[in-house]
């Protein structure tokens, strides 16, 4: 298959071109791999990082996903860890797409959308939005959790810790979500009337955010929660143009 059928039907997929994100973020098509390479062999990841690359050179993929690209620390020199990456995926010919927060709201194949699912969420609209897209959705917990559910509920989704933070109601019937760095949606979670935001992390003033709003807060950790949309992006492209994939699992821990 094409690498341009490829990537324009990801970036349609998606709305790349017309959603807002983060200056270094550039969605889309990061390095644009040999000349005339077909893509057989995908491989995903949460992390453009030089382990990742090395990973995906060796399991001879012809297109790397990425949710976190290479460019986030903004224009700099070519050199150290940054010149071996690049060099490594000269030197294969491999292509690099990243796609950030298109991917985090997506109600198909987004981070938010699928984690709210994995913990038994029923979804019933969205909240929360970065300069005016909307990123978040929220749910209802059937039958109403308890707090302690709430947070077995994001381990088990995660299959990973999770830590729950804040005061919140005995019974919590409406459930935010917003993966990643999450927890600075946190007031507005509270002004869309939830009972509880769960997030992958939070700065530390979030602690007291979340017992003076009354809430819920549930850190289940930044990578954990957001490896869910490049699994699923990687399948659907698998799908849709009869391909291979992995997934290149590299933890941060955090």
């Amino acid at each position: 298959m094409k690498l341009e059928s490829v990537i324009q039907y990801a970036d349609e997929l998606l709305g790349v071109q017309d959603h807002p994100d983060y200056p270094t973020a550039l969605n889309g098509l990061q390095v644009q791999g040999a000349p005339g390479r077909p893509v057989h062999r995908i491989a995903s990841a949460v992390d453009a990082s030089e382990a990742v690359i090395t990973a995906a050179v060796a399991a001879d993929a012809d297109l790397l996903i990425v949710h976190h690209g290479l460019f986030w620390s903004g224009l700099r020199p070519i050199t150290g860890r940054r010149y071996r990456k690049l060099a490594q995926l000269l030197n294969s010919g491999m292509a690099v797409y990243s796609v950030h927060l298109p991917l985090d709201g997506h109600p198909e194949l987004g981070n938010c959308a699928l984690l709210a699912r994995a913990m038994g969420l029923r979804i019933e609209g969205r909240f929360g939005e970065y300069k005016g897209a909307p990123l978040g959705w929220w749910g209802l917990a059937p039958g109403g959790w308890s707090p302690g559910e709430l947070e077995d509920r994001a381990s088990q989704a995660v299959d990973g810790p999770a830590r729950r933070l804040g005061a919140g109601p005995d019974a919590v019937h409406r459930v935010g979500v917003v993966t990643g760095g999450g927890a600075s949606f946190l007031e507005d979670a509270a002004t869309a009337g939830l009972d509880a935001l769960v997030t992958g992390e939070g700065a530390h003033h979030t602690f007291t955010d979340a017992h003076e709003l009354g809430m819920h807060l549930v850190l289940a950790g930044h990578y954990a929660t957001e490896t869910f949309g490049v699994k699923a992006l990687a399948t659907h492209l698998a799908d849709r143009f009869d391909l291979t994939w992995t997934f290149l699992d590299h933890p941060s821990g955090l």
